[in-house]
């Protein structure tokens, strides 16, 4: 272990960061004041070092979770106790959020999801159970003093992760942290250390005993850092995809000796790439739900391939596959419907442009894609967009300005039609008062002869609706 001198540059960056929240030392105060020691530690160390902006605060602390709420309780505009067993007091002051934790020792037991855990007495020991020694470095207050035992500052200039302890003493500890290297993989842009990248190698079926939220959680962070395909390398390359995302590796194709069709693998990863770029036609970014559906957009076409005469390569129907293992998928991690059905319409939804042919859009066709997006229409462009990774120019501008030509016609036809609530032109009531039916399965059958009409000729007068509503019941075979 050794300790590391801060810049000039950096200690100003800190002494910045403490200048903005005043709160900080005024909270170091009062635990000094009980004769505790507190620190700032981990990510907000970190991001300050750094000259990131940041709105998180973790502290850590010599006092107990009793000790705490006496020290701070009244200076707290709010306080909470969820964390109490794992020794966390959470609490917020004016607009910040805080989370105060003893000093720590945690152990997991080898099958357990769990820590056991232990209470430390020294910032040393609680600093190397951190997982990564960038995450490991402190700020005492009030004093403003800075701590760095294990090499931070020099991983920072390095843009490299290496833990405080062996990798795999740490990994064992808490499996999850070969997910979090993953993670700052994608967020900071650094690259995990080779004993790193070895441990989570040889150890990553430990990550089976690590709940399905805290993996949903950490694969989201990934996924919407600043470069997530590199996390993605990372967890593929050292068999953690395996583990919690298997779909993944498994679009590494073995290729044909002919090479008849694309690497699978790393078109859906620079399709998550050309999806990002176009975030910006969302109103928020980063934005998860796109990021998923790009990619896992091909996840059916492993299970789909098929040769054929003359060695051609086929993937039939690998959209509606590939929906279905999204849905098993995402429900195996936890997701919430809202999103499982997101990400899932989106990967059924994401051949449907090209199966129009080369342009020759009709009305009626127009208006069925954006009755079938849905609320999903416009990561819908996105995907379709971002899912063209041909190396053939004349191709990729062709399919841009067809794609471009769709837009339009959709523009000008939910001007025209209110698309985005295409109804029949009759309701239930007006259906059963027209054909003298009572409520039941005739009514739908009624109702969906209506919407197919309205989605093939556009808008009706209640007369002719009407009209189109009584032949086609009397001509019903049924009739």
């Amino acid at each position: 272990m050794h300790s590391t001198t801060l810049t000039p540059d950096r200690r100003a960056r800190i002494d910045a960061s403490l200048g903005a929240n005043t709160f900080l030392v005024e909270l170091g105060a009062l635990f000094e004041a009980a004769g505790h020691e507190i620190a700032i530690v981990g990510g907000p160390v970190r991001d300050a070092v750094l000259g990131r902006p940041g709105n998180d605060w973790d502290f850590t602390t010599s006092a107990r979770p009793d000790q705490i709420e006496q020290i701070a309780g009244a200076w707290a505009d709010a306080m909470w106790d969820v964390g109490r067993e794992f020794g966390t007091i959470g609490l917020r002051k004016a607009q910040h959020e805080l989370e105060i934790t003893t000093y720590r020792t945690d152990e997991y037991d080898t099958g357990s999801r769990k820590p056991e855990v232990r209470f430390g007495d020294t910032l040393e020991g609680d600093l190397s159970r951190r997982d990564f020694a960038v995450n490991a470095m402190a700020v005492r207050l009030p004093s403003q003093e800075f701590v760095d035992l294990f090499g931070g500052l020099a991983d920072l200039d390095e843009q490299v992760l290496r833990t405080p302890v062996t990798p795999e003493q740490s990994f064992s500890d808490d499996p999850l942290r070969m997910m979090r290297a993953a993670r700052f993989v994608s967020q900071l842009g650094f690259h995990a250390a080779p004993e790193v990248v070895a441990a989570m190698t040889d150890m990553a079926a430990r990550l089976e005993i690590v709940s399905a939220e805290r993996i949903r959680d950490e694969l989201n962070k990934l996924l919407c850092g600043a470069h997530p395909v590199e996390g993605l390398r990372l967890l593929v390359g050292t068999g953690l995809a395996e583990q919690m995302l298997p779909e993944l590796p498994a679009l590494i194709l073995e290729r044909d000796e002919h090479h008849r069709h694309k690497d699978v693998y790393e078109h859906s990863l620079i399709v998550l790439e050309q999806a990002m770029a176009l975030e910006g036609r969302l109103e928020s970014s980063p934005d998860l739900v796109i990021r998923l559906a790009a990619l896992l957009h091909d996840i059916g076409k492993p299970k789909t391939r098929r040769f054929v005469e003359g060695g051609v390569v086929t993937f039939h129907h690998h959209d509606v596959v590939g929906a279905k293992l999204v849905r098993k998928r995402m429900r195996a991690l936890r997701y919430s419907n809202d999103v499982i059905d997101q990400v899932a319409k989106l990967v059924e939804l994401h051949l449907r442009f090209h199966g129009y042919g080369s342009g020759e859009w009709t009305d009626s066709a127009v208006r069925r894609y954006v009755r079938d997006a849905g609320d999903q229409l416009e990561r819908l462009h996105i995907l379709t967009r971002a899912d063209s990774t041909t190396r053939n120019q004349k191709k990729a501008l062709r399919l841009q300005r067809t794609y471009d030509e769709l837009e339009a016609r959709i523009a000008v036809l939910a001007e025209q039609e209110e698309l985005g609530s295409i109804r029949p032109d009759l309701d239930g009531a007006q259906i059963m008062q027209i054909l003298g039916i009572s409520p039941g399965p005739e009514v739908g059958e009624a109702y969906r002869f209506l919407l197919d009409l309205r989605m093939d000729r556009g808008p009706l007068d209640e007369a002719d609706a009407t009209e189109a509503l009584r032949s086609f019941w009397a001509a019903r075979p049924s009739a």
